[in-house]
């Protein structure tokens, strides 16, 4: 029996905590089904619906009073109307560019390198801080049941942060499994409790809660102003959050299975129908029952609408939780989107010789493990920094919003508006271009 040769401690290492590596030629099995890919690449998405609701009611109840319960519907109408416009887009993007349509190469091929070097930083800046806030953001949910220092909310975060680029390790297909459970847990609990809700309500058996007793049980204060259209516009880029993450399934093409462009336009569907109905309809109920958000953040609005939903009964409990559990594991999970497109749109770069050309290699498991695990450490450098606070590092992620914005507006042919993100900030810009991509070959 021949002598295996001696690979080295680093090798050693890695079988240990990878286990036995892949050939080359699995890169093929390596790739996504439909249902897995839709759990890999929707999790920034999906996870805006918790919160895309309570940041407009919290941007009208100051402003206007009770009359924000009328606008909220309309509001969220609108922003499902820029998420269908976005899909149409990239849709037509994933055709045209079926290796992969994100913004890095649709710019370098319309506006040359050093605009696309601006879109594609923009991008990796907005993946580090996803992978932060959507931790920090988790963290934060679990010390609102279980109150937690700020020392142990960073280490939880930072344990979180690594825990994922760990099970990113092992390969696409590994970690999606991994993920999916979580993911559909998170769609399945928040359609049921859409289901039952809009039924109770229909039904009359669910009533609206008292405006002024929420109010004085720590709700955000009412004020009757007027109607304006900053206010409304305001409201509008809050609750934009629901549009972030869109662009992941354009810049992760290449990790589906083939047809790739077919499978990837119809994984895009899929989210944006999962996403437009669970939030119209999660704004519908709030809506209806006039459920005012909790001043110190203590309480979503979507706890409280489940809290309604489901009442106080042993089953309901129980409901009750498996939401809240599928909540705060979509909030971190959140970060798993960046971790599935940051090493890809990186080693992009490499390949420009814009960035070390380690970048491009895959590793044991055949993904770009040097992608994942630069990633993770941007991010944990930033929650240690910023002491895991999700306020002190909403200030970081408009500059980076804004710049890929910027970038992008003489690319597409569709209206495109990108607002806000899912650490609260917000900010919108629509852009209308006339020029589309090329007729590449690859379409």
């Amino acid at each position: 029996m021949p002598e295996q040769p001696d690979l080295g401690v680093g090798y050693a290492v890695k079988r240990v905590l990878l286990g036995r590596p892949l050939a080359t030629s699995r890169l093929e099995h390596e790739r996504l089904g439909k249902p897995t890919a839709l759990a890999v690449f929707s999790s920034d998405n999906m996870s805006s619906v918790a919160y895309a609701t309570e940041e407009i009611l919290r941007v009208l109840l100051p402003a206007i009073g009770v009359l924000a319960f009328t606008y909220v519907v309309p509001i969220s109408g609108a922003i499902v109307l820029i998420e269908a416009i976005l899909i149409f887009s990239y849709r037509q993007t994933i055709k045209a560019y079926p290796t992969a349509g994100g913004a890095y190469i649709v710019t370098k091929d319309n506006l040359g390198v050093l605009s696309a070097q601006l879109a594609g930083v923009a991008l990796l800046i907005d993946y580090v801080l996803t992978v932060s806030v959507s931790t920090a953001a988790g963290v934060q949910a679990i010390s609102s049941v279980i109150p937690l220092s700020v020392e142990v909310r960073i280490v939880l975060s930072l344990a979180f942060v690594w825990l994922i680029a760990y099970a990113n390790l092992f390969g696409v297909r590994e970690s999606g499994r991994i993920f999916a459970v979580p993911t559909y847990l998170f769609i399945v609990s928040l359609g049921l409790t859409c289901v039952a809700g809009i039924y109770r309500v229909a039904s009359g058996h669910l009533q609206p809660f008292s405006v002024p007793a929420q109010e004085a049980h720590g709700g955000v204060s009412l004020v009757a102003g007027a109607v304006t259209v900053f206010v409304i516009l305001k409201a509008f880029a809050s609750g934009g959050a629901a549009v972030t993450g869109v662009e992941a399934i354009s810049n992760g093409v290449p990790a589906f299975r083939k047809p790739e462009w077919r499978n990837a336009q119809t994984t895009l569907v899929w989210m944006g129908l999962v996403l437009g109905t669970s939030f119209l309809a999660v704004s519908f109920l709030a809506a209806r029952l006039h459920v005012v958000p909790v001043a110190d953040e203590s309480k979503s609005v979507l706890a409280t609408i489940a809290a309604a939903v489901y009442g106080a009964g042993a089953v309901g409990h129980l409901l009750f939780l498996i939401l809240q559990i599928g909540t705060t594991l979509i909030l971190i999970l959140a970060a798993n989107t960046s971790f599935a497109d940051f090493p890809r749109l990186a080693s992009f770069h490499a390949d420009d010789a814009f960035m070390p050309r380690q970048l491009t290699k895959r590793g044991h498991r055949l993904v770009f493990s040097n992608g994942i695990v630069a990633l993770a450490a941007a991010a944990s450098l930033v929650l240690v920094a910023f002491g895991a606070s999700v306020t002190r590092m909403i200030p970081l992620s408009p500059w980076a919003s804004s710049r890929r914005s910027r970038s992008r507006r003489p690319v597409w042919r569709s209206a495109i508006c990108g607002c806000g993100r899912k650490d609260g900030s917000s900010g919108c810009s629509s852009t209308v271009s006339g020029r589309s991509p090329p007729s590449s070959s690859r379409s």
